[in-house]
């Protein structure tokens, strides 16, 4: 079947700190969004692969490209005002019939991840990849708190992945804030979400602290 992979990269990352998108950021000498579309490359390399970029931005990452020497094949769609409208944008051209949307700014989910949620979704129309809480949760109560049970809860990660008809009836809903991801979004459409095993690894980068986490990982995947 064919694939379609969007990636979005709309964010300023305020919490970077940085006067430069957290996507551009160099992780291993290159930006990060590199990272990210090279993994779904080397998982299938005529996907088509589509960039959700704002429009200011780019021409850098035009210039990035050509420094760097990327000729990964990719669509550059018009970042919309919120992430919905970004992917609104580039279904218009996606034409596969599995479609996975990725975080531009997790660069270290594994093939087995990806090649998982296709499998997933090919079978049962949809899939998700989770982690487990490692840490204790507390739900917060006007000035009070309780304790959760965390073995009932998961890690959302990307990439997210759907068949094409469904993706594209659910992004046909009208936007509003309670929509968290693509997931929350189809599952609104009364659809039952499907959850696979992600990787540890496959963080999102939007912290000083990410980005030297991500540094590290990436040095122990060379080993």
């Amino acid at each position: 079947m064919k694939h379609t992979i969007i990636i979005t990269a709309g964010g300023i990352g305020k919490r970077m700190g940085s006067e430069i998108p957290k996507q551009f950021l160099l992780l291993a000498g290159k930006p990060v969004l590199m990272h990210a579309i090279e993994r779904f490359y080397q998982f299938d390399n005529h996907a088509q692969i589509i960039l959700t970029l704002p429009n200011e931005w780019k021409d850098y990452w035009e210039e990035c490209c050509y420094n760097a020497d990327f000729d990964i094949s990719h669509e550059i769609i018009d970042g919309g005002k919120e992430r919905f409208h970004s992917i609104q944008n580039a279904l218009q051209i996606a034409h596969g019939e599995l479609i996975a949307v990725h975080d531009g700014v997790r660069p270290l989910v594994s093939i087995s991840t990806i090649e998982k949620c296709f499998h997933t979704a090919k079978a049962k129309g949809n899939a998700i990849p989770v982690v487990e809480v490692k840490e204790s949760l507390r739900k917060l109560e006007n000035h009070s708190s309780t304790a959760l049970v965390r073995s009932e809860y998961r890690l959302v990660q990307t990439p997210q992945c759907f068949t094409a008809d469904i993706l594209k009836k659910a992004y046909k809903q009208t936007y509003h804030s309670a929509i968290t991801d693509d997931a929350s979004l189809v599952e609104a459409m009364g659809i039952q979400i499907h959850l696979i095993d992600g990787n540890d690894g496959n963080i999102k980068i939007t912290t000083p602290v990410d980005l030297q986490l991500a540094e590290i990982l990436m040095r122990t995947e060379k080993l």
